[in-house]
């Protein structure tokens, strides 16, 4: 469907893991909570496993379900492809899609490699002169905290960014005996924590700010070395079968940024955080003030304003409830919370008021790019004793 269509929007999702049941929370709740521009169906799931991709699709509320990606890319009546796969099947997938005429959301990070990651945003160049459109999914910008942090930034109400502090922190994997999960395969998954959660405060961080990360020096490290093999089930919950494998990917990654403007950042991405189940937290600080943001406590921000009389100043906390705040008034009344499930409701509107507009969502493959070229520049620190890399992130963030 192209900008001014009226007919639905028919969606093919290409995977069902985790991030098969967030994504389609995302679809089914969006029609029902928005009035969006165009009417949504989730006509197919696909997986490689038929009966597992059948149960999933019946459990979701999916119309059908296959077992061939390439076939349902191909066929007229699917209008979106939503990716949420592995990062190694992101490119081959996202690029098929693109050239099909398809609009397509990619679930981050948008590739394993910064060659990849050129190869889509190519193409995805290429479909928007036809006016097919195409998103990443770093859906953390669409927690209206987050996303309201961002308009008070942009407002100047911290002043200069003068300092930025993000980190991710995870305790998943503290066990050792943990599976080799595809998430600890540098050939499924790119990086570990690095590109996993890293990924995520890199996005925050240049979304927030308004700027680039164009330099950054850094260190990662794999602590448990060996893990049990995989054994019955996938994903996070799957157990250990017979014998070990090498975990090639980062558990833990450290690493200083420098952002466009000259603001320093601190960076921790990591799943040894003995304790941490998904402590996402962001802190900016200016020369009038301050504001701060914990994805375990998402409906509120801390904000500190240096202007106030000396004997009133302190953090204070904004309720992130009220219906003038990003998304909220679709919800729920004044003080009733939000979850993590939320964002992917609003990642849908996004999406498909960018279509019906004929638009760019937001963050394009171009931003997903920046954040790619960040990740392999840590890594390429890292390598080289934490050498200070250039980025070249190249693209602003959205504001």
């Amino acid at each position: 469907m192209t900008a001014g269509s009226t007919r639905p929007l028919r969606v093919a999702m290409i995977g069902y893991g985790f991030m098969g049941a967030t994504h389609s929370v995302g679809w089914r709740q969006a029609p029902r909570m928005f009035d969006l521009p165009a009417a949504v169906e989730m006509a197919v799931i696909v997986g490689r496993n038929a009966d597992a991709v059948a149960a999933a699709g019946a459990k979701w509320g999916w119309a059908e379900s296959a077992t061939d990606w390439r076939e349902v890319i191909a066929r007229d009546d699917i209008d979106i492809v939503d990716i949420v796969t592995p990062g190694d099947s992101h490119a081959e997938i996202a690029i098929a899609a693109l050239d099909a005429g398809k609009h397509v959301l990619v679930e981050k990070p948008l590739a394993n490699t910064v060659e990849e990651a050129e190869a889509m945003t190519d193409a995805a160049s290429r479909a928007a002169e036809r006016g097919v459109r195409s998103m990443v999914g770093f859906t953390y910008r669409r927690v209206p905290a987050v996303t309201f942090l961002r308009d008070l930034i942009a407002e100047g109400v911290v002043g200069t960014v003068q300092q930025v502090r993000a980190a991710y922190r995870q305790d998943w994997l503290v066990d050792p005996a943990m599976p080799l999960a595809w998430r600890l395969q540098k050939e499924h998954a790119g990086s570990g924590a690095l590109g996993d959660i890293g990924a995520h405060i890199i996005d925050m961080t240049q979304f927030v700010t308004g700027q680039t990360v164009d330099a950054v020096s850094g260190t990662t490290d794999t602590i448990v070395k060996e893990r049990p093999l995989l054994g019955s089930g996938s994903g996070l919950a799957g157990t250990a079968g017979e014998g070990f494998g090498e975990v090639t990917v980062d558990d833990v990654a450290l690493f200083t940024g420098r952002l466009s403007d000259g603001a320093l950042v601190s960076f921790e991405a990591t799943r040894f955080a003995t304790g941490r189940k998904n402590a996402l937290t962001i802190e900016v600080s200016g020369d009038k003030g301050a504001l701060a943001f914990d994805l375990e406590d998402l409906n509120s921000l801390q904000f500190y304003d240096r202007t106030t009389p000396g004997d009133r100043q302190g953090f204070t906390k904004i309720l992130v409830t009220e219906a003038q705040h990003p998304y909220v008034g679709a919800w729920w009344p004044a003080g009733h919370m939000l979850g993590y499930e939320h964002g992917f409701s609003h990642q849908v509107v996004d999406l498909v008021t960018a279509i019906a507009e004929g638009t760019d969502p937001h963050p394009t493959f171009a931003e997903g790019l920046s954040v790619q070229r960040v990740l392999d520049a840590v890594e390429r620190s890292s390598e080289n004793d934490s050498a200070w890399i250039r980025t070249a992130a190249g693209v602003p963030a959205s504001v």
